[in-house]
């Protein structure tokens, strides 16, 4: 597995709108045309109207190049900035856990 959590802040409330307008259509294009991406949750944060989490989850490193290489995905990357005001990235590495993949 490999995964990915990323928080991203918004500038204001209107690019939050935008930006969750962006996920949403990019998201569409994720679950049709990507079998290997097994989890892609994007979450608002309770308290912090501003702040979105994303977590995904790939069934490995290929499926992660697979995901970044699609142009829906370039797309995102290249308009998701004019709604930011900061991004967070963290690798994750699977220690343990139960759900889908999880065969340890």
């Amino acid at each position: 597995m490999f995964g990915l959590m990323v928080r991203f802040t918004c500038k204001d409330e209107a690019a939050a709108a935008a930006f969750d307008a962006l996920v949403v259509r990019t998201g569409e294009q994720i679950h049709a045309h990507e079998p290997e991406t097994v989890i892609y949750t994007v979450h608002r944060v309770d308290g912090r109207p501003l702040e979105r989490i994303f977590y995904e989850l790939y069934r490995d490193a290929d499926a992660f190049a697979f995901h970044e290489a699609q142009d829906y995905v370039r797309a995102f990357l290249d308009e998701r900035d004019r709604y930011l005001s900061a991004v967070e990235v963290d690798r994750l590495e699977f220690v343990s856990g139960k759900g889908v993949g999880h065969e340890r």
